[in-house]
């Protein structure tokens, strides 16, 4: 038993798959390591199609009980969940710092308190999900919610609780069984979500964690045809590979991809809160999906917001994740920073200039970056880095700045900093994005629909969309006559 339990910041982590309510070990294992200062955390056992297909029929095998569970049930054990997920932040949090190297203090104030809140918000949003019965001709239309059956979530790295909670939650709240892949660079509090989950009274075979590389356990999971559902969050060509998959059985797909995100600063904006919003980019080490990486200045400001954004910029403070004055931690992988640091130097190569940063700095730490004279057409400025890198660029006028803001494949987020509300109103119905923020950044709500356009995703979540997506939608049109009188 030990030998399948690391000590993680004082935690015990249990390392093996989680599978109809048993811990199963794979012949194999991988290697995770801390991306803080390389120590190894644990071996943890590597999944191949045979968990997939255990996983998938556990899974299986569960649903037709589960999805029979009351509404009332259902959400009582969503709401245990989040109960033994607050029991526990501190543990969640300590674990998670050390695997993929964020913030601590976020992980204590913010993303576990999330994670709570993920189960609470859908086990109580199920409670009230109905739409108002209407007529046709004296018929009556009823619509209902019908659970479809296994889903498979297949998660990444960069906020790994928290995000693999945004889909286990609601997709548990639908009557579905789930079969949770999380990222293999910070697979561990899936694992601890597992142990919470059981503990909380969670039936056998409803929630089951597989842990592995895509290539070797995803791809059986995502083409397995008795899949009901699946949900990624990721890499565009990792979804065009799941997608092609998902094909053969035509299985729906919810996809949160890429983003290229613009950040609009105007003449008339507050240019205090335009560099806060700016320098704010750089959280998690750059390494979050809505970030608007793309600041783009009206030519009038650019250069006082320059140099605010500088002088902001170079007070953060860069260095061990756990500590309470850090700002910024390190990257998740040395894959990872070799990759923003090519994206960085190959800008560089071809005229950019690095008005800071630029730079690897010890470990797996880089610099926080802001590169400006980059061309519209250039691969830094069109290509997601996923690191503390920014790009600044300027223009003349409100339809130069929406042509720039809309000038990528990507269209998950984009930010607008002004004064002037009717501009907000003009600029944002220009927008090719699933979520715009005026004078803010990220202010989410759960309730509100997530998702990306063109390349940056396929579908929503949120609210009743996620049960759109995690149920089949179901209408029954009633006669209003027929009825034999039985007494």
């Amino acid at each position: 038993m030990t030998e399948h339990i690391t000590t993680v910041a004082g935690v015990a982590v249990d390392t093996r798959h989680w599978i109809g309510g048993e811990r199963v070990a794979s012949v194999e294992t991988f290697t995770d390591v801390s991306p803080i200062d390389g120590s190894t955390l644990g071996e943890i056992s590597r999944g191949t199609a045979t968990e997939a297909a255990a996983s998938v029929a556990a899974a299986r095998a569960a649903f037709p009980t589960w999805a029979a569970t009351s509404r009332a049930e259902r959400a009582r054990i969503l709401h245990a969940i989040a109960d033994g997920v607050e029991k526990r932040i501190e543990d969640l949090a300590n674990v998670e710092t050390l695997d993929n190297g964020a913030l601590l203090r976020s992980h204590r104030r913010g993303v576990m308190p999330r994670v709570a809140h993920n189960f609470r918000f859908f086990a109580d949003w199920l409670l009230k999900l109905e739409h108002e019965d209407f007529d046709t001709r004296g018929h009556t239309n009823h619509v209902s919610w019908d659970p479809a059956g296994p889903c498979v979530l297949i998660t990444p790295w960069n906020a790994p609780l928290m995000l693999a909670t945004w889909k286990v939650a609601p997709a548990l709240a639908a009557g579905n069984t789930v079969i949770l892949k999380p990222a293999e660079w910070s697979p561990l509090t899936a694992s601890l979500l597992a142990d919470i989950a059981a503990e909380a009274g969670l039936p056998a075979g409803v929630l089951n964690v597989v842990q592995g590389y895509g290539d070797e356990v995803g791809n059986p999971l995502v083409s397995h045809p008795d899949v009901r559902r699946i949900s990624f969050t990721g890499s565009v060509p990792t979804a065009q590979h799941i997608a092609r998959a998902a094909a053969a059985n035509l299985t729906p797909l919810s996809l949160e991809l890429g983003g290229k995100s613009p950040l609009l600063v105007f003449a008339d904006a507050d240019l205090d809160l335009a560099v806060d919003l700016a320098v704010e980019q750089y959280d998690n080490a750059g390494q979050v999906c809505l970030a608007a990486t793309r600041i783009l200045v009206e030519e009038t400001v650019s250069d006082e917001f320059t140099r605010r954004f500088v002088e902001k910029a170079s007070r953060l403070r860069q260095g061990d994740p756990r500590d309470e004055g850090t700002d910024l931690g390190p990257t998740i992988h040395p894959r990872q920073l070799e990759k923003i640091d090519g994206f960085v130097r190959r800008a560089l190569d071809d005229g950019a200039r690095a008005v800071i940063g630029g730079k690897p700095k010890d470990g797996l730490y880089y610099e926080p970056t802001l590169l400006t004279d980059v061309a519209q057409d250039s691969e830094i400025v069109q290509e997601e880095v996923f690191g503390p890198v920014l790009t600044l660029q300027t223009f003349g006028d409100e339809d130069e700045a929406v042509r720039r803001a809309n000038d990528t494949r990507f269209g998950l987020a984009a930010t607008l900093v002004t004064g002037d509300h009717e501009r907000a109103e003009r600029v944002t119905a220009r927008l090719v994005a699933g979520t715009v923020w005026v004078n803010c950044f990220f202010v989410r709500d759960l309730q509100a629909p997530f998702g990306g356009s063109r390349h940056s995703g396929v579908g929503r979540e949120g609210g009743t969309w996620s049960f759109d997506f995690y149920c089949d939608v179901k209408n029954t049109v009633t006669a209003p006559n027929g009825w034999q009188d039985h007494g």
